[in-house]
């Protein structure tokens, strides 16, 4: 089952590409701008409802000037080629994961760190105010990439294939699939296992083959890609909550007037509030299907876990910039 849903991904991703090879923004047939938004994640997940109350809501405001058409399921292509693809003008909009643009601009790393929020509000709140994340959002404009809003990306655990993880000693010698950058392959290491970057289609086969022993993500992710048909034992180490980015290049947002860039900007944080509520939600309802999968989900030293990685902070906030950043969501906390 799991092979044939990668098969038809892959074909609807490549006519699609094919169709937008030409053009981004396309009209609609009331003469609107239709911008295309590149989404990894089913038409469920909360980013996506999020997304698109927004187009219907921006279509409104503007009169019709303009609306979203999400591509969900990775139909574009995983969300390092969807980033290239907002580089080049072949599609508008993008969700990434927050630790891919450490590939970009290494100050990133600052707010991808383990156990650096206290909960999601903490997390939107700084991410969101240009205030923290503005000089931070502005060294992407030279890889010509622009932050357009921050979304919750769940709270992310370790779930394995060899038992529950309470401690640090249960993850050694485990491989642990991790999103590819540096900082969680050293934050993985740092939690006993063994950090193994890898794009998320193969994950499942990974798991399922023995090349890997586990993995680690939010239970949304977990349920719906099914690994917990293969991977039972899910942790609760509550170790990162990344960020997911919605991003353009410039070009595209300097064509946007500066009136409806406003009526953008609004949009952007209601349906931040939005995509926050709809998570919660969201997590209930994958936790008792994965439950009713036959995962068995349990808690872990968090304390134990935190102390282990927190010496990343340490090591990862090097930069005038980045200990600016560091400081001021700090500050935030309570």
């Amino acid at each position: 089952m799991q092979g044939r849903r990668m098969l038809a991904v892959l074909g609807a991703a490549a006519m699609t590409a094919l169709s937008l090879a030409s053009c981004s923004s396309a009209s609609g047939q009331g003469g609107g701008t239709v911008l295309r938004v590149a989404f990894n994640q089913d038409a469920n997940h909360p980013q996506a409802k999020a997304l698109q109350e927004m187009s219907d809501e921006l279509k409104a405001q503007t009169d019709g000037r303009y609306s979203l058409q999400l591509y969900t399921d990775a139909t574009l292509g995983d969300q390092a080629a969807t980033i290239e693809q907002v580089q080049s003008g072949t599609i508008d909009f993008a969700v990434v994961a927050g630790s891919l643009l450490e590939n970009f601009e290494s100050d990133f790393s600052v707010v991808n760190l383990p156990y650096l929020y206290e909960s999601p509000e903490h997390q939107m709140k700084v991410l969101n105010d240009p205030a923290v994340t503005g000089p931070l959002y502005d060294t992407l404009k030279d890889d010509n990439l622009q932050v357009l809003t921050a979304y919750h990306g769940g709270v992310r655990n370790v779930y394995s294939t060899a038992g529950p993880v309470t401690k640090p000693a249960d993850l050694n010698g485990q491989k642990v699939r991790v999103i590819g950058s540096d900082t969680n392959v050293r934050m993985m290491e740092r939690m006993g296992g063994v950090g193994t970057p890898m794009a998320q289609g193969e994950v499942y086969t990974a798991i399922q083959s023995g090349v890997l022993d586990g993995a680690e993500n939010n239970e949304l992710i977990y349920s719906s890609l099914s690994h917990d048909e293969i991977a039972p034992f899910y942790s609760r180490t509550e170790h990162l909550m990344m960020p997911d980015y919605l991003v353009t290049s410039p070009s595209v947002w300097d064509r946007i007037s500066e009136e409806d860039r406003k009526i953008f900007e609004k949009l952007f944080s209601t349906s931040v509030d939005t995509e926050l509520k709809l998570f919660g939600t969201a997590v209930d309802e994958a936790v008792t299907a994965a439950e009713k999968a036959g995962a068995k989900f349990s808690d872990a030293d968090v304390t134990a876990f935190r102390e282990a990685a927190l010496p990343l902070h340490k090591d990862l906030v090097k930069s005038d910039l980045a200990k600016k950043v560091y400081d001021a969501i700090e500050a935030a906390r309570g």
